[in-house]
């Protein structure tokens, strides 16, 4: 797997706006797209499934909040988890390339991080997040320092993952 870190986007565009986009693009296209969140807790796949049409395109999504369901069902390493920890680049590219192929999908999303109250450190602060893209064997990852409260926080990574999503299959 290819996977590189690209600058993350200036301005969020709110997530049922891109998730709209994406399941336009996807259906014009004849593709289908799946999620893996850990931070956001579903939030992205139910930005996408609140789309009109959304059943042509959205295989799945895969809510994996602890490390062994990253492991379990997205196959994330465990050398991965304990060289880099679960909010890192490395994890976010694993869990995107896991889960197009256990969610069988052309264009796969995926989100890990801290949003707090809670759990950060100096290295890794609250509003630390990770959102990665999978399509074409290849990974886009893309580091985030938000702010707000947590569910503010949990609101921008998943906006950011369909943003990124979009950004990605236009690509192509």
């Amino acid at each position: 797997m290819e996977w590189s870190l690209t600058e993350r986007f200036e301005k969020l565009i709110p997530a049922q706006e891109s998730a709209q986009s994406l399941v336009r693009a996807l259906t014009a296209i004849g593709q289908t797209v799946a999620t893996a969140e850990s931070c956001t807790g579903g939030l992205a796949a139910s930005a996408i499934v609140a789309v009109p049409g959304a059943s042509e395109v959205f295989q799945n999504g895969f809510i994996t909040y602890c490390d062994k369901a990253k492991q379990r069902i997205l196959g994330v390493s465990e050398a991965t988890l304990l060289a880099h920890t679960a909010v890192s680049a490395e994890t976010a590219a694993e869990m995107a390339a896991g889960c197009a192929r256990a969610g069988l999908s052309d264009l796969a999303l995926a989100v890990t991080g801290l949003a707090g109250p809670g759990g950060g450190t100096p290295l890794r602060p609250v509003g630390l997040v990770y959102v990665s893209c999978y399509y074409r064997e290849r990974v886009l990852v893309q580091e985030y320092r938000l702010e707000g409260g947590r569910e503010e926080i949990r609101r921008q990574a998943a906006a950011a993952a369909l943003q990124l999503g979009y950004y990605f299959l236009r690509l192509r």
